[in-house]
C-alpha cells in the first residue's frame, strides 16, 4: 500500500489505517482476544502501518489487544491513543472529560504499559475540555515528547481556533475527527487550517459507521450497546432517507467494479494527499475490501458527478446524540 505524510510533521504511515474500537467497545459486540489479534496482523499483511487505539475503549482492554498484536512488527507500525476522559472504574466506562496536565501525563504511562511499547507514536487529546486552556493541554504533550514518551500530537474533533491554540504551543501532526460523504462539516473552516499548517487529517468513521457499505438500511436493528441505536442519523426515518447517498456511491463503483465502501473512502483518498482514513472492521474480507480502496483511483468524471449530486442530497439526522455532539468543535 502507499504511504502518506501526516502534514509536515515527517510521520509516515500507510494511505489507509485500521480503526480498532470496534473490536471490543461501540457496537454492542466484543471480538474475542484471538481473533482481535489474527485480523489486526492480517492487516498488517495487507500493508496497513497505521493503528488507532484509546484508553476509554474497553475500556483499556482495546489498547492491551492493539500492543500484543502489534508487538512483533513494532518497529514497522505507528500506533495512535488517546487521553482526555475521566473513566469510572465502577461503571467501566467515561465519565467526563479530563486533560489537567497531570492526568495526561499518568495516562501515557498507563497506556505506554497497557499496549507494551516504551514511546506513543501519536497521542491525541480525544475531546476538547472546556476547563483546562488548549495551551495547558499542549505543554503538558510537550513535556512528554520532551521526555521520550510521545513522539507527536493530535487533536481530536477541535475548531479552527483550538488547532491554531495548540499548535503554536506544540505543533499538530494530525486532527482526527469524523470526516466522509456524509459529515462535511470539516470543509468550511477546519481544513483550510490545517493545509496552512502543516497538519494530517485522520478522519474516523469514514464509513458512516458502516452506512456507507450499503449494508445498513432502514429495516436494521442494532444490537444493545451498539451506539447507532442513539444517534439521530440511524433512525430508520433517517436511514431511509440516506439511502440516496448509498445508491450514488453503488452507480459510481458499478463502473470500477468497485463497493460503495470502496468508492466512499476513494473519495476521501482523493481530497488531499494528507489525508488518512481509518475505517474500523471485525472481519477480514472488509478489511481486505477497505484496503482495496487505496488503489481505487476515481476519475474527474467521477469525482464530479460524487459532487454534484451529493450537493443535492441533505443528509437527515444529527450525527451525534445531544450530549455528545456538545463535545465536538470545540
Amino acid at each position: 500500500m502507499n504511504k502518506r505524510q501526516l502534514g509536515r510533521s515527517g510521520l509516515e504511515v500507510s494511505a489507509l489505517g485500521l480503526g480498532c474500537m470496534g473490536l471490543n467497545f461501540g457496537y454492542g459486540t466484543t471480538v474475542p482476544k484471538d481473533e482481535g489479534i489474527a485480523l489486526i496482523r492480517h492487516a498488517v499483511e495487507q500493508g496497513v502501518t497505521f493503528f488507532d487505539t484509546a484508553e476509554v475503549y474497553g475500556p483499556f482492554t482495546n489498547e492491551a489487544v492493539v500492543g500484543e498484536a502489534l508487538r512483533p512488527v513494532r518497529d514497522q507500525v505507528v500506533i495512535a491513543t488517546k487521553f482526555g476522559f475521566r473513566i469510572d472504574p465502577d461503571k467501566a466506562g467515561w465519565a467526563g472529560l479530563d486533560s489537567r496536565p497531570e492526568h495526561i501525563k499518568a495516562v501515557a504511562d498507563a497506556s505506554l504499559k497497557r499496549l507494551g511499547v516504551d514511546v506513543i507514536d501519536l497521542f491525541y487529546q480525544h475531546r476538547v475540555d472546556p476547563a483546562v486552556p488548549i495551551e495547558d493541554v499542549a505543554g503538558a504533550v510537550k513535556d512528554l515528547i520532551q521526555a521520550g514518551k510521545v513522539r507527536h500530537f493530535g487533536l481530536c474533533e477541535a475548531s479552527a481556533q483550538t488547532i491554531r491554540r495548540a499548535h503554536a504551543v506544540q505543533p499538530l501532526a494530525a486532527l482526527q475527527s469524523e470526516y466522509s460523504l456524509w459529515t462535511r462539516g470539516p470543509e468550511a473552516e477546519v481544513l483550510p487550517v490545517l493545509e496552512e499548517l502543516g497538519i494530517g487529517l485522520v478522519p474516523y468513521s469514514p464509513l458512516g459507521r458502516g452506512f456507507l457499505t450499503g449494508k445498513i438500511d432502514a429495516s436494521a436493528t442494532f444490537t444493545p450497546g451498539d451506539i447507532r441505536a442513539t444517534i439521530p442519523r440511524f433512525t430508520a426515518e433517517a436511514r431511509e432517507a440516506n439511502q440516496v447517498l448509498v445508491d450514488l456511491l453503488r452507480r459510481i463503483g458499478e463502473g470500477h467494479g468497485a463497493t460503495p465502501a470502496q468508492v466512499a473512502l476513494a473519495w476521501l483518498l482523493s481530497r488531499k494527499p494528507w489525508i488518512v482514513p481509518i475505517p474500523g472492521t471485525t472481519k477480514s474480507h472488509r478489511l481486505d475490501e477497505n484496503v482495496g480502496a487505496a488503489s481505487l483511483a476515481l476519475s474527474a468524471q467521477d469525482l464530479a458527478r460524487i459532487e454534484e449530486a451529493a450537493s443535492r442530497i441533505a443528509v437527515q439526522g444529527a450525527r451525534y446524540p445531544e450530549q455528545l455532539e456538545k463535545l465536538t468543535g470545540l
